[in-house]
């Protein structure tokens, strides 16, 4: 009880360091931060770090699905996926739940080896008491770092950076997580938006196809979605549309 009671406590320092200490601009002050957090649960063994305790428990709880969408692949795989169901025109199908779900399994093949890495090198050094929560803290954001930035444009961390007034690192790793999440997200909308883009262009010269085709035989009152409706299903069907969307989607994390 007291090693799972450990990894909550360490699992919600790291969620909510973001909130608790937002204009935290380097690791040495983020661990100073965290220093103080830790002792509460060191020295404290009554009343008020049980409240305390609690509250750091709720609060990672709250912010952690957030945590989990937007430092992820997650973001990306969820955009595509309604793409792809908007240029079909097929309208709830598949439903809200079976998209959320795919990306979901999706983003988890994905992160894999990144939650892996931060397993092996924090959570269990820090259940196992070998390291401090500082430590572990850091040794699970360098590899989530390194994903993020892997898919990050360096104009857009350049942006949070002048924005910031933040001097630029030389190393990956002095990169802060308040300037990498968000340099991240935008990158990962203006990548779906494309991916989105090019997935519209067939289905939508099919639209424009059928509807001059109804025009010039002068059926105006028919929609053309109920006609191009059928012809796009077939075309997805025929190219294996759901292969090559994931296909692209899992390799361009790679």
């Amino acid at each position: 009880m007291q090693k799972k009671n450990k990894w909550i406590l360490g699992l919600s320092l790291f969620l909510i360091s973001f909130v608790l200490f937002p204009k935290v601009a380097s690791a040495a002050e983020l661990t100073d931060s965290l220093s103080g957090l830790s002792k509460v649960f060191e020295n404290g063994a009554g009343e008020t770090s049980q409240v305390v305790q609690l509250f750091l428990l709720t609060t990672a709880l709250s912010i952690a699905p957030t945590f989990l969408v937007l430092t992820t692949s997650f973001t990306r795989i969820i955009i595509v996926l309604s793409f792809v169901r908007s240029s079909l025109g097929t309208q709830q199908n598949p439903p809200n739940l079976v998209l959320i779900g795919i990306a979901l399994f999706l983003s988890l093949f994905i992160m894999q080896p990144v939650y892996t890495e931060v397993m092996t090198d924090a959570i269990t050094p820090y259940i196992n008491e070998e390291i401090s929560g500082q430590e572990a803290f850091e040794s699970a954001a360098q590899p989530i770092k390194k994903f993020m930035y892997k898919q990050t444009r360096d104009e857009d961390i350049q942006l949070f950076l002048d924005i910031s007034e933040t001097d630029e690192p030389t190393v990956i790793d002095d990169l802060p997580l308040n300037i990498a999440i968000p340099a991240f997200i935008i990158s990962e909308l203006r990548t779906a938006f494309s991916i989105g883009f090019l997935i519209f262009i067939p289905f939508l010269v099919i639209d424009i196809v059928v509807a001059s085709i109804l025009m010039s035989m002068g059926m105006f009152m028919l929609s053309p979605v109920m006609i191009s409706l059928p012809f796009k299903l077939l075309l997805f069907v025929l190219v294996d549309g759901w292969y090559l969307v994931v296909e692209s989607l899992v390799t361009g994390f790679q």
